[in-house]
C-alpha cells in the first residue's frame, strides 16, 4: 500500500509540474507502481498474505474465546481469585 501511495503522490506532483518532480522521467515517477506489483506478486507467491490473514483470524478467535470465558465467569480474572 505504501508503494501505491508514493506512486500517487509522485504522479500528482508530476501532473501539477511541481519541482523537482516535474523534471523527472516518467519511468522514475511510475516506478513505485511497478514496485507495488512486484511486492504483491511476491507476497502472494510466498504465502505471506495468507499467513497474515490466518494470524489475524487466530487473534480474533482467541479474543472471542476469552470474552466468552469471561462472560461465563471462568476467565483469567476469575481464576486468580
Amino acid at each position: 500500500m505504501g508503494f501505491v501511495l508514493i506512486g500517487v503522490l509522485l504522479l500528482l506532483l508530476k501532473w501539477q509540474e511541481v519541482a523537482p518532480v516535474a523534471g523527472w522521467s516518467w519511468w522514475l515517477v511510475l516506478s513505485p507502481f511497478a514496485a507495488a506489483v512486484l511486492w504483491w506478486a511476491w507476497a502472494d507467491a510466498s504465502g505471506y498474505t495468507q499467513k497474515r490473514a490466518m494470524r489475524s483470524l487466530d487473534e480474533k478467535k482467541a479474543q472471542r474465546r476469552e470474552r466468552t470465558l469471561e462472560a461465563l465467569g471462568q476467565g483469567e480474572k476469575q481464576r486468580r481469585r
